[in-house]
């Protein structure tokens, strides 16, 4: 599931054709690379200062060019200062501080996800107005510290409508943020590209979060006193945020299962919501070949490949899951399950011994994941390639390409007599 948002939830340079670096390209992967080797926290907050203010320049003047150059040139040979880097940028296009009327505010964007998964389309696009005064009223309720005042854009965001880059996500924080602070009406975004209908997708609120400098913005983040309060507020706002918010959802997207996530900063909400959709496109997979084709999930076979952007690095990139009819050798279906982060280190099984209360809390590697949902399913015709597949698509469709039995990657079709549908391969 590849969008608009690899640059910032996979967090790797853009697949761009390599541009020429300026010369605040290399200021701020020196920058960087200062900053990993500080040996203080006052040195570390020095470079970041020098940092953020190159990039709240290019921000203004909304060039993105001299930020990616600077990533790509650190990605393959600084990984370290690359995390560094993106970390600020990323900080700096979510987060700032502005004055107003001779009083300076803390602002943030944030992220609003929400999971949905169905046999028919997914709905995006502008909101209703009552429905925003509804989500404002609860956002507020549960979520928000009393002193935050908010701006909400009133649409809701798939995923390949979303800001398509870091200077974009620094101009829509700016405009919202104004917006909280004159009370200003904010529009729906015009001409939003159209995005392709999947079984399961993420879509998303968009809100500035806006206080007196210093002041609190969640919730969790004002003290009771009492030790482990944050994370049982958190819980307790995540419950409460979904019992009075899920019926409002449910009436913008109907025919579809939905699941909120809690309301974070932009960034850290988009892979959140990432990782989540992968378990619901299985499911939601599996439960759409069932009952389209009118078979058992038993009938269906998997067969899940590992795939890479670099095979020569070994470096393990999603896994795709192919679906096969019985002892067919055709993939009518498939799934991708990308890996972030620690993941593309750990993606293996892990052994467990016994069954001790020590090896059971260990969290489940992605394939373990992978496995136990496909079993979730009723599905145990289950082959895994051991092979490191370079990551191919359709030359005409730019579909992926799938793993079938014998190892070959393949387009996947349905079967000539499968009734119509608006699925697509996620």
């Amino acid at each position: 599931m590849l969008s608009a948002l690899t640059l910032s939830t996979m967090r790797r340079p853009s697949k761009k054709p390599s541009r020429k670096s300026s010369a605040d390209s290399h200021r701020l992967a020196e920058l960087a690379q200062a900053l990993i080797q500080a040996s203080s926290r006052l040195e570390e907050r020095a470079w970041e200062r020098e940092i953020e203010a190159l990039l709240n320049k290019h921000f203004k003047a909304r060039h993105q060019e001299p930020i990616d150059g600077a990533l790509e040139q650190l990605f393959p040979v600084e990984p370290d200062a690359y995390d560094a880097l993106m970390d600020v940028v990323e900080a700096c296009s979510e987060s700032s501080t502005i004055d107003y009327q001779g009083q300076q505010y803390d602002c943030l964007l944030v992220g609003i996800p929400l999971l949905a998964w169905t046999r028919f389309s997914i709905g995006s696009g502008p909101i209703p107005s009552d429905v925003m005064l509804t989500l404002g009223a609860h956002l507020h309720a549960h979520i928000l510290a009393p002193e935050v005042m908010t701006a909400m854009v009133p649409s809701l965001y798939a995923i390949d409508q979303l800001p398509r880059s870091h200077s974009e996500t620094y101009a829509l924080l700016q405009q919202l943020s104004h917006a909280a602070l004159t009370a200003a009406p904010v529009r729906s975004p015009a001409d939003q590209p159209q995005t392709a209908p999947f079984l399961a997708d993420t879509r998303y609120l968009l809100a500035a979060l806006v206080a007196p400098s210093g002041m609190p913005l969640f919730r969790w983040q004002m003290m009771h006193g009492q030790p482990g309060h944050i994370a049982a507020d958190k819980e307790q706002a995540l419950e409460q945020w979904r019992n009075q918010v899920t019926p409002n959802m449910t009436r913008l997207l109907p025919g579809c299962g939905i699941q909120l996530l809690l309301p974070e900063a932009y960034f850290a909400a988009c892979r959140e919501a990432d990782l989540q959709i992968r378990p619901a496109s299985l499911r939601a997979a599996s439960y759409y070949l069932s009952h389209t084709l009118d078979i058992a999930s038993k009938d269906l076979h998997a067969s899940i490949g590992r795939f890479s952007e670099q095979p020569e690095s070994g470096r393990v990139d999603e896994y795709r899951i192919g679906f096969s009819l019985g002892q067919t050798n055709e993939v009518i279906y498939g799934v991708v399950w990308p890996l972030y982060g620690p993941e593309e280190a750990n993606e293996e099984i892990v052994s467990r011994a016994g069954d001790s209360e020590a090896a059971t809390a260990e969290p489940e590697t992605p394939l373990e994941q992978i496995l136990s949902l496909l079993r979730e399913c009723g599905i145990d015709d289950i082959q895994r390639h051991a092979e490191l597949f370079a990551m191919e698509f359709c030359d005409d469709c730019g579909t992926p390409l799938y793993p079938d039995r014998e190892g070959d990657l393949v387009h996947p079709e349905m079967p000539d007599d499968t009734p119509a549908g608006s699925a697509h391969f996620h």
